[in-house]
């Protein structure tokens, strides 16, 4: 992972291109460098972490060999080293990088290089003789991708707060964000919180010059290809599948520096974990995992369970009350906006621990849930997006009457016959994982860590999302498919945590030993211009009396960290 940034046909491109990589080094702390065209037509800046090749020769911007065309590239192409078998009659490698791959690939393939790619990414490349910028997102939109175009101008960057360092004002987005107060939506595919400021979408890719503008479109067909496999009707995919899971581990092993993973309590991380000790079985690989010190939440317990099984050293990370006032402002200044909850904080000591001691690359299991329809609103005729809720968290009437009109709910597509598929699309490519992947793309590059996510490997997402109902819900269990692959593994005494909305006592926090920082939030809340004088706090006063549910709480604090 790393960090991408560059500006198009701007006057001042070579100042600001210097402000830019500043306030991304974060991200790639091992080098940063900088392009500037003869004609200051074209401003690129990369700020590397370096995971395969540890060289100079994988430093970027990288270009070709007739320094026709210029590289930035974020991410990882897994199977580059395939990739490059494909390429050696066309191209003579230099590196041992998947980023010259990706150059040498597009330049033979074009856009059509992308579908040959398993990976995380978003890549620009300039064409010296066009004048043609092309970037691209990969498939679910693991790595991210902002722009803006004014007038002639284009900016884009790995982070919002970049394209603010290089002279894009910093305005509120108000409709975004009425529609996060009254529905908790976090925007569509190509918006953000802030205005001028868009995303290029999951999937997609854009061209742009100064003659013909901008032009983006959708490469990563994902229904035609669900059909397709529907259509195909294999009757069983057990050993197909598990050869995936196995190669998509092993692919993501691929690095030239320590790796190590993320453990909860539940199946997703027991699968990961009796898969990585099937890969590497000689060479225990280190977890990570948190906890509160709050049984009621706490997963530990299931952890150090499953860890016994397999003695992989387990690094155990605690967040206290007393961490979150500290860790929410530099976590809110890494995000940019709005973040899910306390359980972000907990998460991101695991990058933090991770990093203090050597491990730059760590996996997680985010992914199983959308492919194999893990929660519980999936099958008992739930429209909600959060688990264990049956009735939305917000409360409109509190806004002001003019900021509340703005807010409209969301309606997604839904391209398939089956509704339980329909909340699994919505949930891939419009509102669970695009927000996940934000969040932890931030937390985990806040502390120049790379993670990995085997799970949202395009062919097992494909493969998952394709079988019938009764496969993903089997007398009354989640993911039936999956714990029957995993009790393989693990065998049948693992006993999974609960399923629950909060892993942290977030409830108990915001009422109790956060209070202070709550009730300073919520004068800057009342000042904003969103809310009805008071009645935040009235609110708040009402919470604490019955701390039932606390996620409009959340939003009020996390709001009031970000304005």
């Amino acid at each position: 992972m790393c960090g991408i940034t560059g500006i198009l046909f701007h006057p001042m491109a070579s100042t600001l291109i210097e402000k830019m990589v500043a306030v991304q080094h974060h991200r790639g702390p091992d080098a940063t460098k900088i392009y500037l065209s003869e004609n200051n037509h074209c401003a690129l800046g990369h700020n590397r972490l370096s995971i395969i090749d540890l060289s100079e020769q994988g430093n970027q911007p990288m270009f070709s060999k007739d320094k026709r065309y210029v590289l930035v590239f974020n991410g990882e192409v897994y199977n580059y080293r395939e990739l490059k078998k494909e390429l050696q009659g066309s191209h003579s490698f230099t590196s041992q990088t998947d980023s010259e791959v990706v150059l040498a690939a597009w330049i033979k393939w074009g856009s059509a290089c992308l579908d040959k790619m398993i990976g995380m990414f978003s890549f620009a490349i300039w064409d010296t003789v066009q004048q043609t910028l092309f970037a691209a997102r990969d498939r679910f939109g693991v790595k991210p991708f902002y722009y803006n175009v004014s007038n002639t101008t284009l900016y884009f960057a790995s982070e919002i707060k970049t394209l603010w360092a290089g002279g894009i004002a910093k305005i509120k987005n108000d409709t975004v964000w009425a529609n996060y107060f009254c529905y908790g939506s976090y925007g569509l595919p190509h918006e953000t919180f802030w205005n001028g400021i868009q995303q290029l979408p999951a999937g997609h890719f854009l061209t742009y010059s100064a003659s013909s503008g901008l032009y983006v479109q959708q490469w990563y067909a994902f229904t035609e290809r669900i059909q397709q496999l529907i259509d195909e009707h294999q009757p069983d995919i057990t050993e197909q599948y598990e050869t995936l899971l196995l190669d998509s581990i092993q692919l993501r092993f691929r690095a030239d520096v320590p790796v190590g993973f993320n453990l909860s309590g539940g199946v997703d991380s027991s699968t990961l974990l009796a898969l990585v000790n099937q890969c590497y079985p000689k060479a225990p690989i280190e977890a990570y995992t948190f906890y509160t010190g709050d049984e009621r939440y706490d997963e530990l317990p299931w952890v150090q369970t499953m860890i016994q099984q397999t003695n992989n050293p387990l690094i155990t990370c605690k967040l206290s009350a007393q961490d979150v006032p500290s860790l929410l402002q530099k976590v809110s200044l890494a995000q940019d906006e709005p973040f899910g909850g306390i359980p972000t904080l907990a998460y991101a000591n695991l990058f933090r621990e991770a990093h203090q001691r050597g491990t730059k690359v760590l996996l997680d299991g985010q992914g199983m849930d959308e492919a194999w329809a893990g929660y519980d609103y999936y099958h008992n005729n739930n429209q909600q997006t959060i688990q264990g809720l049956t009735q939305s968290p917000y409360t409109p009437q509190i806004l002001e009457d003019e900021f509340q009109a703005l807010a409209t709910q969301e309606h997604y597509p839904a391209p398939f016959d089956c509704s339980m598929m329909n909340l699994q699309y919505r949930d891939l490519f419009y509102t669970k994982i695009p927000r996940a992947l934000r969040f932890n793309d931030r937390i985990s590059m806040m502390y120049s860590t790379e993670l990995r996510e085997p799970f949202l490997d395009h062919r097992l997402v494909e493969l998952a999302f394709s079988r019938p109902k009764e496969e993903k819900w089997h007398d009354g269990n989640t993911k039936w498919f999956l714990r029957k692959l995993v009790s393989k593994h693990l065998g049948n005494v693992i006993s999974y945590a609960p399923k629950r909305p909060l892993q942290t006592p977030q409830r108990e926090w915001l009422s109790g030993d956060l209070k202070d920082l709550v009730m300073a939030g919520l004068q800057k809340v009342d000042t904003s211009g969103y809310f009805k004088k008071g009645e935040a706090l009235k609110q708040y006063e009402a919470f604490c009396a019955n701390p039932v549910q606390s996620v409009n709480i959340w939003q009020y604090l996390n709001f009031a960290t970000l304005i």
